[in-house]
């Protein structure tokens, strides 16, 4: 183990090979679908709080959060996924997203300050810390902590948005969850922030705006929410287009992002069976949305048959004329035991031109690969999922995204599993090659 920039960077320890975990774990494959690697968590990332979160891609390498810190693989061969670094840095839910040289942490919780060495700290203490953490990973092997950004009521995601110029990037800030007694974070917080980085200065990185997003409080009237709107818990951008779709608890919007620092809402809708808007992705082309609905804060045991196939489910909506018309709900068809937490997570696109394919993570219901070509008609066409969790009942996939030929799948306690799909409707997505993937920021390919 080294310090760098005074942060403690761990060594690699050998890899775990996919045959030991598949005897151990009770894995359920559709016929299309294997697994081909796992790597275990490792210390200091091996604790039951210590939960994997999310994924980013660029090049060789894949990065996953994990509650305590962030680990960074070489996944040049897919099959043997090894260790470059792991970095201790507690802050939950430390989701993560890489641009260049630069690593983006997200930090929703309050900390007794902004370093890597920090502790528990109260949000009702207004020293208390939470925001955006900032590295250098230029040296994958010694990740440098150079910039922290304080943000109102923390930042549960991020989403990377590119300046037009190319000379740097904008980071949206998604964050809710405010109180009275919360000297930073008071309702109401119907905003988001904005946080630019200028690409060769990281370290002069600043907020440079709070826009609000629902003059009007949002949707807080339905009966089923988890929470009434108050910020977003995550943004997904299609720079393209200059559009943006948030998940924001109790709508879903679109936004228009011409102007970067300053994104304006242009259309909302909310969803009598959604209880939490949880995020979104477009498909290839930018003419629909998937949203995603967190029935349960991911904690629950909704994929069953008293839950029924249209709560905790995605919801597919064509754009028609800047407007969001819904067409259907997905499903993963098969039901789960009362022990499972299960419900719609994060997702990526499997790159097929022409079609609209998507891969997503359903916690302990495990990895779904499903087709919404026909946006009323989706369709599962492989999965791969674990048996039920002993002794604890939450866990499973986080997140589950396609990059390169091969699907990565974070498990909270499982570590990195890396799957592979043969089947003729996603083939041709092996021949992409992608640079970089935060799925958060979405291209044509």
């Amino acid at each position: 183990m080294a310090l760098a920039g005074g942060v403690l960077v761990l060594t690699a320890s050998p890899v775990h090979a996919a045959e030991d975990v598949k005897a151990s774990s009770n894995v359920k494959t559709s016929s299309n679908v294997k697994l081909v690697a796992n790597v275990p968590r490792q210390a200091p990332f091996k604790s039951d709080s210590a939960l994997n979160s999310d994924l980013a891609f660029q090049g060789d390498y894949a990065y996953q959060g994990n509650f305590n810190g962030f680990t960074i693989f070489n996944i040049k061969n897919p099959a043997k996924p090894t260790v470059v670094s792991r970095v201790s840095c507690p802050g939950s839910q430390n989701d993560v997203s890489v641009m260049g040289g630069l690593l983006f942490l997200s930090v929703d919780e309050s900390r007794d300050g902004d370093s890597c060495k920090s502790d528990y700290g109260s949000p009702t203490d207004k020293e208390s810390w939470e925001g955006i953490r900032i590295f250098d990973i230029t040296d994958k092997s010694r990740p440098r902590y150079i910039k922290a950004i304080e943000t109102r009521c923390g930042s549960h995601t991020h989403t990377l948005v590119p300046d037009k110029s190319g000379k740097a990037v904008y980071v949206y800030v998604s964050s809710f969850g405010p109180a009275a007694e919360f000297p930073e974070c008071k309702p109401p917080h119907d905003k988001i922030s904005i946080i630019k980085v200028p690409l060769d200065r990281p370290k002069t990185a600043k907020i440079v705006s709070t826009p609000v997003l629902f003059a009007d409080g949002g949707n807080g009237e339905q009966d089923n929410l988890l929470e009434s709107t108050s910020g977003c818990h995550d943004i997904t951008v299609f720079p393209a287009k200059n559009l943006a779709a948030g998940a924001c608890m109790g709508d879903g919007v679109l936004m228009d992002i011409s102007n970067r620092e300053h994104p304006k809402v242009t259309a909302t809708v909310t969803d009598e069976n959604f209880a939490f808007w949880h995020s979104a992705t477009f498909n290839n082309t930018g003419t629909k949305v998937v949203f995603t609905d967190e029935l349960g804060g991911g904690m629950s045991a909704t994929c069953n048959a008293s839950i029924g196939p249209e709560r905790g489910a995605d919801a597919i909506y064509d754009i028609k004329s800047g407007k969001l018309v819904k067409k259907a709900y997905y499903k993963i068809p098969r039901h789960q035991s009362a022990s499972e937490n299960c419900v719609a997570h994060n997702g990526s696109l499997i790159p097929v031109k022409g079609k609209d394919i998507m891969v997503q993570a359903w916690y302990q219901g495990g990895v779904s690969i499903w087709d919404f070509t026909n946006s009323a008609k989706p369709t599962e066409i492989g999965y791969f999922e674990r048996g039920p969790l002993k002794p604890r009942d939450v866990g499973g996939s986080w997140s589950a995204y396609y990059y390169n030929g091969h699907i990565y799948s974070s498990d909270m306690y499982k570590g990195l599993d890396v799957l592979r799909i043969t089947d003729k409707r996603t083939d041709p997505a092996a021949k992409v090659r992608l640079k970089v993937l935060n799925t958060q920021t979405q291209y044509t390919y």
